[in-house]
């Protein structure tokens, strides 16, 4: 099995479930952005790396932090598929209780949060807090002082 990240805001959750898989895998990470300094994700992802780790007829598990409107774990599968996996699989920390712009579903969800922007464990507000030894809600006042 292959597992591929998203970094960076999935660093933390990787770290501590990558330990806990007993199974042999392959790890790799994908530099993919899509928030650019913004409270939402814009509707662009750009990838940040030139090539795909080679994933031809290899089962890939996505590893992302927080499934929120979708377009990113989208792109990031399609761009997976055109390299010929035998399967794909999405597995996220956090998955919001919303309608999302493309169609994805997370295969494994640690936990189903509201519609709020959170922040710890690896998930930034502008490259802040990431270090927070928790998750946590940044409060929508804060969000438009900082913005």
């Amino acid at each position: 099995m292959d597992c591929n990240c998203c970094l960076n805001g999935t660093l933390i959750f990787v770290a501590d479930l990558l330990r806990r898989i007993p199974l042999p895998l392959q790890f790799d990470c994908l530099s993919v952005v899509s928030y650019h300094g913004q409270a939402q994700s814009s509707s662009e992802v750009i990838f940040r790396q030139v090539g795909l780790p080679d994933v031809a007829h290899r089962h890939i598990l996505i590893l992302d932090d927080i499934l929120n409107s979708g377009r990113t774990l989208a792109a990031i599968r399609e761009k997976l598929e055109t390299a010929n996996p035998r399967s794909i699989r999405i597995c996220v920390l956090l998955s919001k209780k919303k309608e999302r712009s493309r169609q994805v579903d997370a295969d494994y969800v640690g936990f189903e949060i509201e519609d709020e922007f959170v922040i710890g464990d690896g998930l930034d507000f502008m490259e802040q807090y990431r270090n927070l030894p928790y998750i946590g809600v940044l409060r929508r006042e804060l969000i438009a002082q900082l913005t």
